[in-house]
């Protein structure tokens, strides 16, 4: 479904640039599911790259329709991070399509901190900042309507995969990974 005004949006944080490779190559992005909004059934996440990003932080530059989403733990998503303090919490795996550029990026303005905010397709392909994100009073009250919707729907809600995956060892060249154990290459034929 391409994005349409009527589209419903999830801009979303995206921390690293690394963040933005794996939605790029591997077509998903993490949410902790301790500090996930209540939706996540939305039609496209939008991705705000932060001052990690250098000259391109503080921008909103790309959107991927959002194909499903599934629970797992941080040490599923990232294997390579198996000690990590948060290896054992819960995410939300969200499985999207292809990283569309924005005709124009969206920037931050005054807005510095951002982790999620709800918009509308309409919204965002007119929004210069991320202050003109921000529905108004009538169509906040129909975005919540649509978002209670969502959230009792979320039951019906499947997940369709692309058919096919990349071999380890192309997925690895893509990431950049040199050499890892022989287990990290088994964890990527799972």
């Amino acid at each position: 479904m391409p994005l349409s005004p009527s589209s419903l949006v999830l801009v979303c944080l995206t921390p690293e640039p690394r963040d933005m490779e794996i939605a790029r190559l591997l077509g998903w992005y993490r949410i902790p599911l301790r500090t996930a909004p209540k939706v996540v059934f939305v039609d496209y996440l939008a991705f705000y790259q932060p001052g990690s990003f250098g000259d391109r932080g503080g921008e909103i530059e790309c959107v991927a329709p959002v194909h499903g989403h599934e629970l797992t733990t941080r040490a599923e998503l990232l294997r390579d991070e198996p000690d990590h303090p948060r290896a054992r919490e819960e995410y939300y795996k969200i499985q999207i399509g292809p990283l569309e550029r924005l005709p124009n990026p969206i920037t931050a303005d005054k807005w510095k901190r951002l982790t999620f905010l709800y918009t509308t397709g309409e919204y965002l392909l007119n929004a210069h900042t991320v202050s003109d994100l921000v529905l108004q009073t009538e169509e906040r009250a129909l975005l919540w309507h649509s978002l209670r919707e969502r959230a009792e729907k979320q039951a019906d809600y499947h997940i369709d995969l692309p058919v096919g995956d990349l071999p380890p060892d192309i997925l690895m060249a893509l990431l950049g990974i040199q050499e890892y154990p022989g287990s990290f290459n088994e964890a990527l034929a799972d």
